[in-house]
Parts: C-alpha cells; sequence; structure tokens
C-alpha cells in the first residue's frame, strides 16, 4: 500500500494566508496614516484591502485543487479573514464613516458563527451555504467601496451596498443557528471525544 503523502506546510495556499494576515497591520497603518481624508493612504488602504479579500478565494482554491489543504490553514484561514474585516470594520466605524451598530452587527455573527462550529464539532461540519457566500462578497465589495475615496455621487452607493450586506448577513446567520441546533440534535457519527478536526479553508464563508 503506498503511503499517503504528508502536505508541506510552506505551501501556496498557507503563503497566501500567512501574506493577508502580514497585510492586515499594513491596511491599518494605512487607513490611520489617511485620516479617512480621501487621500493616497486612503485608496492605498482600499487597494490592500481588495487584494487581501481576494486571496482568500485564491488560496482556498489552491488549497482544494492542488489538495493542500493543512491543519495550520484551517486554523490561519479563517483568523486572517476575521482579522482583515473586524479591522476594517472598527476603523470606519472609529473615523465616523460607519455606524457602530453596523460594526456590531456584524463582528458578533461572525463569531458567533465561529463559536457555534465549535459547539457542533462533534456532531458533523455545517457545510458553507451560497448565501453565506454572497454574504461574503457583499461585505468586501461594500467595505471596499466605503474605503476608495470616491466622488460623492458613487460614495452614496456605499450605505445601500452596506445595507445589503448586513441584511444578507443577518438572515445567513440566523440560518446559520437553525442549522447549528438541528445538527446539535442529531445523534453523534461516533462514539468518543471529537476528532481534531476543522472546517475545509473555504468554509467560514458560511
Amino acid at each position: 500500500m503506498t503511503p499517503v503523502k504528508p502536505v508541506p506546510l510552506l505551501n501556496a495556499a498557507n503563503v497566501l494566508t500567512v501574506a493577508r494576515m502580514v497585510l492586515v497591520p499594513v491596511f491599518v497603518g494605512c487607513v490611520v496614516a489617511s485620516g479617512m481624508t480621501r487621500d493616497g493612504w486612503q485608496l492605498a488602504a482600499g487597494i490592500i484591502f481588495v487584494i487581501a479579500s481576494a486571496t482568500d478565494y485564491v488560496d482556498g482554491w489552491i488549497a482544494r485543487a492542488h489538495n493542500l489543504v493543512t491543519s495550520f490553514g484551517k486554523v490561519a484561514d479563517p483568523i486572517a479573514d476575521k482579522a482583515l474585516t473586524g479591522a476594517a470594520l472598527v476603523l470606519l466605524s472609529i473615523y465616523d464613516e460607519l455606524p457602530w451598530w453596523v460594526t456590531v452587527v456584524i463582528l458578533v455573527r461572525e463569531w458567533g458563527v465561529t463559536a457555534l462550529r465549535l459547539w457542533v464539532i462533534r456532531h458533523g461540519v455545517i457545510p458553507a451555504s451560497r448565501g453565506g457566500k454572497v454574504k461574503t462578497a457583499l461585505q468586501i465589495l461594500a467595505i471596499g467601496w466605503y474605503l476608495t475615496p470616491l466622488p460623492d455621487g458613487l460614495a452614496a452607493v456605499g450605505p445601500w451596498l452596506m445595507f445589503a450586506a448586513v441584511a444578507v448577513t443577518v438572515v445567513t446567520g440566523a440560518d446559520y443557528v437553525l442549522r447549528a441546533i438541528r445538527l446539535r440534535r442529531s445523534p453523534l457519527p461516533f462514539p468518543g471525544p471529537a476528532p481534531a478536526v476543522a472546517p475545509p479553508a473555504d468554509e467560514p464563508v458560511a
């Protein structure tokens, strides 16, 4: 029987995940330097946010397509995502670009889903839904729109995009709670303690 070749920790998917984590403080520095005054630093912050967000899709695709899923990636990928999104939302609220309630609602939903994953892990993994993917895309689009220094006419679209992002965030969060409760009530698929597993690299978009 041919032994299974271990996946190397240093691979393209993990490198992109680490790069995204490294870009978070760079992004924060650009926002602070700009003070959200529609200057070059703010434009740089918007570009960095979009590029960093795009790496989430790329590293997930690479990991699945080339069988490069690792335990490190499963843990680091959602941490990098939440760090980037959380930093952007908090900074937008600090600079009065975004109401604090929007930031709180989105962050509570995102971290709440993470807590639910741990709550039901012994019973199985809830797959990412199409709504979750739409939610992630809307959040990235809305936050990127707020970060980019745009003419007033285009900037006025930002609140509508954010409203759509919040609405889908809440709806998909409620759906996830219901699915988690149903899964939690189901019989355990195996005896004994939960195995040391985590959702695939692309699962955090639930």
